[in-house]
């Protein structure tokens, strides 16, 4: 067995006599919603069980809760059975909210009043994937740090202005921790193991997951440029960085060029051979990409979204959208109103 270092105190609550924490488990409680992310929900808890494995003993203990105790179904479509509902009262020290679409919880007020008490007991609360909603909804986020996937992150900073949305692949705020989903929950879980129990067992289990590295919590959620357009060419990917870098103060492409040191021919040339367009249609594209988030996620005016992307006027934006997507920017609302046409993460 392993030599272990000296654990922190998490989640210490007042109900609670205190724990010889050297000795027993760390709990932990994964509240699973509807349409869940499996990915994100087994990289969080199979590090715990790793880490109980690698010690010979139980470092980690954990429940699973649905709102009413049934089985909840993932995104992928297998049920996956819980331990109990929100009636049973177990003591925990941290609970992570699963959730996979943008209406976790919505409206729910027993799921709110449950997370509310058990912040005031002192557990530490997180989500993991779109749980973040969760928690924002039941107001466990204001002006906290907060980590989110890179597609909802625009529409979750639009709808809830008090909570510091981040890039970061995932957020420790004090006893608040949100993660991105997929693999960013195992960084976020290694964390914890590091933080109770050291490094070097969290090194280990990051191993036992073929892990080669313990991402940090500010590392891109992204792929680098280079490796998601496969092309090694620096003047397109610099050309390319700044169009995504660029919200409604859109740069004309002459610009553009001009900044990574090209002629707009050269420019034009380099997007041609590479990526077989043009750099205005490219620019467009990541443009109107960014629209559409925004109209299925948030609820702000078609014209403040067409000015927020770069268009010039709201007919502008409507037409470069029709053209594109085959419909109007207000027949997507339609649509992505409806709870089949949502995508769980």
């Amino acid at each position: 067995m392993r030599r272990l270092n000296g654990p922190i105190a998490v989640g210490a609550r007042a109900r609670v006599a205190p724990r010889d924490l050297a000795s027993q488990p760390y709990r932990v409680g994964f509240l699973l919603v509807r349409d869940f992310p499996m990915m994100a929900f087994a990289a969080a808890i199979e590090p715990l069980r790793a880490a109980n494995r690698l010690t010979g003993g139980k470092r980690f203990d954990w429940r699973l809760f649905s709102r009413d105790g049934a089985a909840v179904r993932a995104s992928n479509g297998i049920d996956v059975a819980v331990h109990c509902g929100l009636e049973h009262d177990v003591a925990l020290d941290m609970l992570l909210v699963c959730a996979g679409t943008r209406d976790a919880c919505a409206g729910d007020n027993l799921v709110f009043a449950w997370l509310r008490a058990l912040a005031r007991r002192g557990v530490s609360i997180g989500g993991v994937s779109l749980g973040a909603y969760a928690l924002a909804h039941a107001g466990l986020l204001d002006r906290r740090r907060c980590a989110l996937h890179w597609e909802s992150l625009d529409a979750f900073a639009d709808r809830f202005p008090r909570i510091r949305a981040t890039t970061d692949i995932y957020a420790i705020d004090g006893n608040r921790y949100t993660c991105a989903g997929g693999t960013a929950a195992l960084d976020m879980m290694l964390q914890v193991i590091a933080d109770r129990d050291g490094r070097e067992l969290a090194n280990d289990v990051s191993e036992q997951f073929i892990h080669a590295r313990i991402r940090g919590m500010r590392d891109s959620q992204r792929m680098g440029i280079r490796s998601r357009i496969g092309v090694g060419n620096e003047k397109l990917i610099a050309a390319i960085a700044k169009m995504e870098e660029t919200g409604e103060d859109r740069r004309p492409v002459h610009a553009l060029a001009a900044e990574v040191s090209l002629s707009p021919r050269q420019l034009e040339r380099l997007f041609a051979r590479y990526l077989r367009t043009t750099p205005g249609r490219y620019y467009l594209e990541l443009r109107l990409d960014r629209a559409r988030t925004l109209l299925l996620e948030t609820t702000r005016p078609i014209l403040d979204i067409a000015v927020a992307c770069g268009f010039t006027s709201a007919s502008h934006f409507s037409r470069s959208y029709r053209t594109f997507y085959g419909h109007r920017p207000g027949d997507e609302r339609t649509a992505g109103a409806s709870p089949e046409a949502q995508q769980p993460r």
